[in-house]
């Protein structure tokens, strides 16, 4: 009976039926690594440090967060589609490295929809088109568009990074306007933030919970907010629809994702313990306060909801020839 089944012993290694099944059960054995697409500082990474926190006391093991900042975010995503498939690399994904970013970085060498898997959807935040008041007089975005329009070269917008939804948010804003600006790429929104507060660029497209103090200190003041309607957390900043360009919409969108062909036991554990993790008050709270809007969707309805973003919206992008410079 032993020799009758060695061959398929032998059979069930080879195709990593043997072990790795065991090890796949018991998964997690060691340390998860959170991949942050973005520097410390802005609202991805701390919201990627609150799930790690509440993950590792969920978790048998620790969640720890890497940050791997550049290249839109492809060069993280890039890091994680080559790692295996074990559950161990995980990454925070967002808008910038999935779905605006690879139609204008050449050979980002992933793609979008079928290189990862796409565990968990979290949520979404507008954002908010800020100046800094010495520089810039006007007070809402027709004065901003005439007041860009008048001045003799194009002034330069911050964002968070090529590729950034911000970025393709200028390359937008310019379109519809008529309003030329100059793209001023950062590694990030602190170091942006840092830049606009000095004075070295007039305006940025960016994040609002990552400026709220700052409008609210009056440091910086808030033309418009690039969603459908007012947030809460800023009710007295008007829409762009209020201004008067309505559909000139903007969010980034926050989600978990893996490498491809995750083992589908460890997918179906991440997304229940996300979906507990989000259902938290101290979770809610914190999303809150950074302007994300939770929405619940299943594993499959996030992975189709990824794959319309990269349709709709990464085409929009590839259409008009935007680049990376």
């Amino acid at each position: 009976m032993r020799r009758r089944h060695l061959p398929l012993v032998a059979a069930a290694a080879a195709l990593g039926l043997g072990r790795p099944v065991l090890a796949q059960e018991a998964w997690p054995t060691r340390t998860i690594r959170l991949v942050v697409t973005f520097p410390p500082g802005g609202s991805s990474d701390i919201v990627a440090r609150v799930l790690a926190d509440v993950l590792s006391q969920r978790l048998p093991q620790r969640v720890i967060v890497d940050n791997r900042p550049g290249a839109g975010g492809t060069l993280a995503a890039q890091h994680v589609a080559t790692q295996p498939a074990d559950g161990y690399t995980l990454m925070l994904s967002n808008t910038a490295p999935i779905v605006t970013s690879p139609p204008i970085y050449p050979n980002v060498g992933y793609d979008p929809v079928t290189g990862f898997t796409h565990i968990a959807y979290l949520g979404a935040t507008p954002l908010v088109i800020v100046v800094n008041p010495r520089l810039v007089p006007a007070t809402d975005l027709q004065g901003l568009v005439a007041w860009i329009k008048a001045q003799p070269t194009p002034p330069g917008f911050g964002s968070s990074g090529a590729g950034s939804v911000a970025h393709i948010f200028g390359e937008a804003f310019t379109a519809r306007t008529g309003a030329a600006l100059t793209h001023v790429p950062y590694r990030g929104s602190a170091p942006m933030q840092a830049d606009l507060l000095g004075g070295a660029i007039p305006l940025s497209f960016d994040t609002l919970p990552q400026n709220v103090e700052n409008i609210r200190a009056g440091r910086l003041r808030a033309i418009a907010v690039t969603s459908p309607m007012r947030q809460e957390m800023a009710p007295e900043v008007p829409t762009t629809g209020e201004a008067g360009f309505p559909g000139l919409l903007a969010e980034n969108w926050l989600g978990l994702a893996g490498p491809a062909r995750m083992p589908a036991a460890v997918v179906a554990r991440l997304h229940e313990e996300v979906k507990a993790a989000v259902a938290l008050p101290i979770v809610q709270q914190r999303m809150a306060e950074h302007g994300i809007a939770i929405r619940p969707m299943t594993q499959p309805e996030f992975a189709a909801f990824v794959a319309e973003e990269v349709k709709t919206v990464g085409g929009a992008v590839k259409a008009p020839g935007i680049t990376a410079q």
